[in-house]
């Protein structure tokens, strides 16, 4: 898969792989720590990528049929993750991130490509997700096709909460 002429792949991280599972996290929590302190506060976040992004919450996703990759560059390796997994007739895409120095350069679009591509190979019939409502990326999804259908708010423990909106783009 091209994204302006670097050659990028997606590699699946399975259960079996503990070794994967933890690069994976630190990964995760490197691009997620970056991404995320000036939106929500370091504090939240760090609680949020325990909670979400540790090799054991990883572990546990995989267990309940996440389906997660490691979207690598070919000249310089990984440079970020998603993950993904069926909600009756929906794919859900419950992470999509890169590295900063790698964002607008159409790889975005390239990970929503093959979450599609899956997506419709598992029988959904759309993609959902969720974005931070001050997270620039909410831009990005509106760009690449993306209808927001609504606002949520949900408490995730500790006095801290997501607060949200959800997006959809039908599989075509």
């Amino acid at each position: 898969m091209r994204a302006n002429s670097d050659i990028i792949s997606f590699e699946q991280i399975t259960k079996e792989e503990p070794e994967k599972v933890e690069e994976l996290s630190e990964l995760a929590s490197r691009i997620v720590k970056e991404h995320y302190d000036p939106i929500i506060g370091p504090e939240q976040n760090d609680y949020m990528i325990e909670m979400f992004q540790s090799p054991q919450a990883i572990r546990e996703q995989l267990e309940h049929g996440y389906q997660y990759y490691r979207v690598r560059r070919s000249d310089v390796g990984p440079i970020g993750f998603m993950a993904m997994y069926k909600r009756e007739n929906e794919w859900y895409i419950s992470k999509l991130y890169l590295d900063k120095q790698y964002r607008g350069r159409g790889y975005s679009k390239a990970m929503i490509r093959h979450a599609s591509q899956l997506g419709r190979e598992a029988g959904a019939e759309v993609l959902t997700l969720n974005v931070n409502k001050r997270n620039s990326s909410v831009e990005i999804y509106e760009r690449l096709g993306f209808t927001r259908i609504r606002s949520e708010v949900n408490d995730i423990g500790h006095g801290y909460v997501m607060d949200d909106y959800v997006y959809s783009l039908p599989i075509e």
